[in-house]
């Protein structure tokens, strides 16, 4: 995914910037506890298609997100 395009991208249901997973192929949404879909490169940003994250997974891309990584 274009880092340019990532910058700009924000959840649509919490307005904040989204997190890539580039092993699952998905947009993170740590605020709204949401993983939004990439098929064939480009970002299904619906809430509707969006997976649910687990407190677990939502904890570690935060830590993730704090750690700079």
């Amino acid at each position: 995914m274009d880092p340019k395009l990532l910058e700009i991208l924000v959840c649509p249901v919490s307005k904040t910037k989204l997190q890539l997973d580039k092993a699952r192929q998905e947009l993170i949404s740590t605020s709204a506890n949401l993983a939004y879909p990439i098929r064939d490169g480009i970002p299904i940003l619906l809430e509707d298609e969006a997976r649910p994250l687990s407190a677990e997974e939502a904890q570690a891309y935060r830590q993730k997100k704090s750690s700079g990584v």
